[in-house]
């Protein structure tokens, strides 16, 4: 029998699979383990962050020039092992073929605003701003800085950190999911294949020790997180405690307001997608749609019921399939409990995904789409966070009344409208207390040159994630006032606050 694989560490340059700790690594098609996963031990972890600090005085003090070609590479890298990373991400999260290579495809266009590091960098100066005194402000990096990433995005949410974070000149850590690491890991290997120097980027795969290491290390300045919103409080309380600068996006309960003037076919396809897309497992993912009037939502449960039969739910490797397995078989069995305490609870269960019935693979970790209509705010599948292929159906009587349900939640990360009206969606954007809104678009996730995070419990920080705002989270304004006065001229001695 062929030995298991242990999937590693990548510290200073080079692997290290040897480990006191290991878990399992599943196919959640398969329910079979297919690898271990190393769990870093403090000591590990302090290893990775040693290799960081040695390798940040050459790498902040490397021309910004020579930083984005490093990333011109690794974009090159990235486009030339598509097919494996996606086959990775397959093998691991179950994402369907066509699914992760949209994944990679967001995270490359990270790394390509990344490649702008000259641009971005570049400081403020204003000249004379008194007698022969210029004032300038420098961004320069902060240092070590973390990053600890959630298994549902293996490849796109860690490219969201690292990439900009090393353009500015910082070095990194990055802890990802060791539920699905190879993919991560694999993509690190090829950016040192780019040329980045050894220690600039290292990965250490880990439970909660390695992630209390990197927060209550000193040498770490900065920590970015993304998962679910009590970890994300925890993380950003605990770094703060620390004096760490933190970003923490969280959870999410995302909303769409489906009007009566509404392209109902439009709508019912654009919910197929990001309801189910990705088995739910994003935070993006629509969960609820608040229909406005029973004549919508009469329309919308029956086209989304008729939509819903050609749903294929399976393997990664089909690529006729539209969505895979959950995560785990734990989280198989919450998300089917949610399921069946909305039942319980008296709402209507329009199309039941509960152990759906995939050919080959009876004991993988598969939900099918699901429908329930007639959900009300007090039922806990509509307080919690499903993280699942279900779409619950509110039904509200005025567009208030649904801004009102969605600005009551305790999360805000997306949420989107669609309708014909202007005027209704200009109103909706203004005055709807969410992150990331979209009309008649029901995932908006911004591109690579804005940034993403939500509002309330959905972001614990001041600083979304990339965009602008990334490049602000990995910088420092340092400003310099100077003057070199002319020759022969000598100031007297002033006491008064200078103007």
């Amino acid at each position: 029998m062929a030995q298991i694989q242990t999937v590693g560490h990548l510290i200073n340059g080079e692997i290290i699979t040897q480990t006191e700790r290991a878990q399992d690594v599943f196919n959640p098609a398969t329910g079979e383990p297919t690898k271990q996963v190393a769990l870093a031990s403090k000591q590990t972890v302090e290893q990775a962050i040693s290799a960081a600090q040695a390798a940040f005085p050459a790498w902040r003090n490397t021309p910004p020039v020579k930083r984005a070609r490093v990333m011109f590479r690794f974009k090159e890298l990235l486009e030339q092992n598509r097919d494996k990373i996606c086959r990775l991400i397959g093998e691991e999260h179950g994402k369907i073929s066509h699914d992760a290579a949209g994944e990679l495809q967001r995270g490359i266009e990270n790394i390509e605003y990344a490649c702008g590091a000259p641009e971005l960098l570049k400081g403020e100066h204003s000249r004379n701003v008194g007698p022969n005194i210029d004032s300038w402000s420098e961004f320069q990096p902060l240092g070590v800085v973390a990053g600890i990433t959630p298994f549902n995005f293996p490849a796109m949410v860690p490219m969201w950190m690292y990439p900009l974070a090393i353009v500015c000149g910082n070095t990194f850590v990055l802890k990802p999911s060791e539920r699905d690491p190879s993919s991560t890991l694999f993509i690190a290997q090829l950016l040192k294949e780019a040329g980045l120097p050894d220690g600039v980027m290292n990965v250490v795969n880990g439970d909660k020790e390695a992630v209390d290491t990197l927060l209550n290390d000193q040498r770490i300045k900065a920590v970015s997180f993304v998962g679910s919103t009590p970890i994300a409080e925890y993380i950003y309380t605990s770094a703060n405690a620390n004096g760490k600068r933190c970003q923490a996006l969280g959870g999410a309960k995302n909303h769409a307001i489906v009007m009566p003037d509404a392209d109902m076919d439009n709508a019912v396809n654009q919910l197929l997608g990001a309801a189910f897309g990705s088995s739910g497992e994003r935070c993006m993912a629509l969960s609820v749609a608040v229909t406005v009037g029973d004549e919508a939502g009469d329309a919308l449960v029956a086209k989304m019921t008729k939509g819903m039969k050609s749903l294929s739910v399976g393997d990664h490797t089909n690529a006729n399939n539209d969505f895979g397995p959950v995560i785990t078989k734990a989280h198989q069995e919450k998300v089917n409990g949610f399921i069946g305490s909305a039942a319980e609870q008296g709402a209507t269960l329009v199309v039941d995904g509960r152990n759906p019935t995939v050919e080959g693979f009876e004991n993988g970790y598969f939900v099918g789409a699901t429908l329930i209509d007639h959900v009300t705010p007090e039922m806990v599948s509509y307080q919690a966070e499903i993280f699942g292929p279900v779409l619950q159906v509110v039904r509200v009587k005025t567009m208030q009344e649904a801004m009102q349900l969605i600005n009551d939640h305790e999360y805000g990360n997306g949420t989107c409208i669609f309708t014909r009206d202007g005027e209704a969606a200009r109103y909706f954007s203004d005055n709807i207390e969410v992150g990331m809104v979209g009309i008649n678009v029901p995932l908006p996730v911004p591109v690579a040159y804005h940034s993403f995070g939500g509002w309330k419990r959905s972001l614990f920080g001041d600083l979304h994630a990339y965009g602008p705002d990334g490049v602000r989270f990995y910088t420092k304004r340092k400003t310099i006032t100077q003057r070199w006065p002319s020759s022969g001229v000598r100031e007297g001695v002033s006491f008064a606050f200078p103007s």
